[in-house]
């Protein structure tokens, strides 16, 4: 039985209405389960251990009494990296030190420089003092997660590191407990969803407080970051997962085809849009998805997600199917092109870009180097993916002259009275050489 991709063409008269309907669901929140969210951060933030562990019990499905049953120590994270495989060990240290490697070249030094005045202007970043990183563990593991979370974190110097992670049923894999053990979190805890939210934002009597939290999630997840942002940051409202394929059939089908079920295979809500001028190509890839399927012991979700969320777009042009990525702005975009650097100004919005046949989006998700946490729901047209500088905080400096305040204060009195602000007016003015025989 062959798959049912949606297919849409920019030549029929429906196709805007037809485009519309297909990235509508982003706008889409569902009402019970940010009504159900809002509950628990409330419970959570009144009612701290005790919601905590009770919410863990009934999501998680977990028999523990107290909330220091949920600290994960150091001893069992280095126990399962010495259970863990040589080869999977040396897997693990290289993804990690090619995410550093990247990620240690986006440090950013403090700025200065003296004006005509003798005033001394610039920038001071210092880290953000506690991160809470939220790694998903539920319908698959995520040991990558905490590698493309936690390390740009401790470049930028985050002095604590607080971990929160699903254990359903008491269960996690040695490979996050092994990716754990290498990051060295300070605290990690075995809470998820919306309570593990909650409880990074207003802090528990055993959770600490934090100033800023990352990492991606469901939608009770997401709904929980929405509604905790202020007390806290935020790096993003992640969703679920997409790739967008622009192809001008120079890549094997069977190439794409692999591309695009690797990111449907995510979560029935993850999004796989193939773009391309040849109906050929289309073709192709759709028959090739269905003879792949017949070996992915992930079919049935692939198949709800691709017929639920996917799409086959035919364009008349690869002009025209860049345009319609812009207006998409996927998470990962995959230019599947010959001399796909000839297009790459024309993309303007995308959380990241693989460039040619060689660069699957899988090689992104786990060892490229940058981090795997991209802005989702189109959000890639204003949004970045997680950096150092999402750890860092800008703080002005500002060390005025004598000279410059008497040359700034009288350009800055008049605008505040400009905007009828007299007290203001009045503070540059006092500085100022021959007011009020002041000097």
């Amino acid at each position: 039985m062959s798959i049912a991709i949606r297919r849409l063409d920019t030549q029929q008269s429906n196709f805007e209405s037809e485009l519309e309907a297909l990235l509508d669901w982003e706008n889409r929140e569902d009402p019970e389960v940010v009504a159900r969210v809002q509950q628990i951060v409330d419970a959570v933030r009144e009612g701290g251990d005790e919601a905590l562990v009770r919410f863990t019990q009934e999501f998680d499905n977990r028999k523990i009494g107290i909330a220091l049953d949920l600290i994960i120590t150091r001893e069992s994270m280095a126990t399962a990296w010495d259970r863990l495989a040589t080869g999977d060990r040396e897997s693990l240290k290289t993804a990690a030190d090619r995410i550093h490697e990247f990620h240690e070249q986006q440090v950013s030094q403090d700025s200065k420089y003296t004006d005509e005045y003798g005033s001394k202007l610039g920038s001071r970043i210092t880290p953000i003092a506690r991160v809470g990183a939220y790694v998903p563990s539920g319908q698959a593991s995520y040991p990558s997660t905490v590698l493309m979370t936690l390390v740009p974190a401790k470049i930028a110097g985050v002095h604590e590191t607080i971990v929160a992670v699903p254990m359903p049923r008491d269960a996690i894999s040695d490979h996050m407990l092994a990716a754990l053990h290498l990051v060295d979190p300070t605290y990690v805890f075995s809470i998820g969803g919306a309570q593990a939210i909650a409880a990074m934002a207003f802090g528990t009597e055993t959770v600490p407080k934090v100033d800023k939290i990352v990492g991606p999630g469901g939608e009770w997840v997401a709904a929980a970051k929405k509604l905790v942002f202020g007390p806290v940051g935020i790096e993003s409202i992640a969703g679920p997962s997409e790739i967008l394929v622009i192809a001008d059939g120079s890549v094997d089908p069977n190439w794409t085809a692999w591309d695009l079920m690797s990111q449907a295979e995510h979560d029935v809500s993850a999004q796989a849009i193939l773009v391309s001028p040849s109906n050929r190509y289309l073709e192709d890839v759709g028959a090739q998805i269905d003879v792949n399927l017949t070996e992915s012991p992930r079919a049935d979700i692939i198949t709800t997600s691709l017929e639920n969320r996917g799409a086959f777009i035919q364009t008349r042009s690869l002009d025209e199917a860049i345009e319609i990525a812009n207006r998409i702005a996927p998470e990962h975009l995959q230019l599947a092109v010959s001399n796909p650097q000839d297009h790459l100004t024309n993309i303007k919005h995308a959380g990241a870009i693989f460039l040619g046949q060689f660069s699957a989006e899988v090689l992104g998700d786990y060892v490229a180097g940058p981090s795997h946490v991209l802005p989702t729901f189109g959000t890639a047209r204003y949004a970045s993916v997680l950096s150092v500088q999402d750890f860092t905080k800008r703080t002005s400096i500002i060390d005025i002259s004598e000279s410059g305040a008497d040359a700034l204060g009288r350009v800055a009195s008049q605008l505040a009275e400009v905007e009828g602000l007299h007290a203001h007016a009045e503070a540059a003015r006092v500085r100022l050489r021959d007011y009020d025989n002041n000097r």
